[in-house]
């Protein structure tokens, strides 16, 4: 799965942006920043308006990022996907067969050494790279572990989308709307 050509993941972190990408050609979405007891009608809104919704779960505000949040978030709301820092969120959300995005911090060599035992056991279906502006690690971790990436963090402008793409990612995760106007195809 490429995303059907969307270079642009947009992350929402308040509901009035979601209710703007709703009539947008935007088909995958991610949720940031959210309150358990408005999940629900989110989620909702989102699938009535034929989006594939990947949830932030260690961002998701009154539920604890674990693997019986991630079971209890695929069972509730289906979501297509789920994010994380966290190996037993992904690994539940594989067994729960919705598509698993491992996100992972790189600050130094070794944090990329974790990073790459981290995934060789979780396996997950893309990664999450941070920050996804430094396009020489992208290609390093791509290479390392043959799973596609997503480049997110301190993506601020068009040239940084492209170079992080050519870099390999498949998509940028951003809640820049700027760059979501910017790669909205028409």
């Amino acid at each position: 799965m490429e995303f059907h050509g969307q270079k642009i993941l947009p992350a929402v972190r308040k509901i009035k942006d979601l209710e703007k990408l709703l009539t947008t050609s935007y088909e995958y979405i991610v949720i940031l920043d959210i309150h358990i007891g408005q999940l629900k009608s989110v989620v909702s809104l989102a699938k009535q308006h034929g989006k594939k919704v990947f949830l932030h779960v260690d961002l998701i505000h009154g539920l604890q990022s674990d693997g019986h949040a991630a079971e209890y978030l695929c069972q509730e709301f289906k979501p297509y996907g789920l994010l994380s820092t966290k190996s037993n969120v992904i690994l539940k959300a594989k067994q729960k067969g919705v598509v698993a995005i491992q996100r992972i911090f790189l600050i130094d060599s070794s944090a990329m050494e974790k990073s790459i035992a981290l995934l060789e056991k979780t396996k997950p279906d893309y990664i999450e790279v941070l920050p996804g502006a430094l396009t020489n690690v992208i290609t390093e971790v791509k290479e390392r572990t043959g799973i596609p990436i997503l480049a997110g963090g301190f993506i601020r402008t068009t040239e940084d989308v492209k170079a992080a793409l050519d870099a390999g990612a498949t998509a940028i995760t951003t809640s820049d709307k700027e760059l979501w106007k910017n790669f909205l195809k028409k």
